[in-house]
């Protein structure tokens, strides 16, 4: 099975619920995850020359997703309930990614943030790519 690589801000406490949410609701174990300081998401990333979100991006066989898109792709591969919100792809993008952008925008200010990066517990360990 193909895994797909979330790509998140480390240090942004939404971002790390966001990834926790997601490791819940993926029985199949399909995301593995990366925080974006870190040289895996460098890796990944080597060669794209389009502007990226702070916030997250989704790697999913070697496409580049973000904002809503990169959202509603890893809400698509989730357990049911959560797979039905991959009908929101039918907004229009401009929508979508405004919405995506005003939260993204105000995450640290209602969320906070870290000094440091997750750092997963040993049994989800072998979800997250080394550095």
């Amino acid at each position: 099975m193909a895994r797909s690589v979330l790509l998140f801000d480390g240090v942004c406490n939404l971002c790390n619920g966001f990834v926790r949410f997601v490791i819940a609701r993926d029985p199949a174990g399909q995301f593995e995850f990366a925080p974006l300081q870190s040289d895996a998401a460098r890796r990944l990333l080597q060669g794209v020359t389009d502007p990226l979100p702070d916030s997250f991006v989704l790697v999913d066989n070697g496409q580049v997703l973000i904002r809503s898109a990169a959202a509603l792709r890893v809400a698509r591969g989730l357990s049911f309930p959560w797979s039905l919100a991959y009908a929101f792809m039918a907004v229009p993008r401009p929508l979508r990614d405004w919405v995506y952008d005003f939260v993204a925008s105000h995450r640290y200010r209602w969320f906070g943030r870290r000094d440091v990066c997750m750092v997963p517990t040993p049994e989800l360990r072998s979800r997250f790519l080394n550095d």
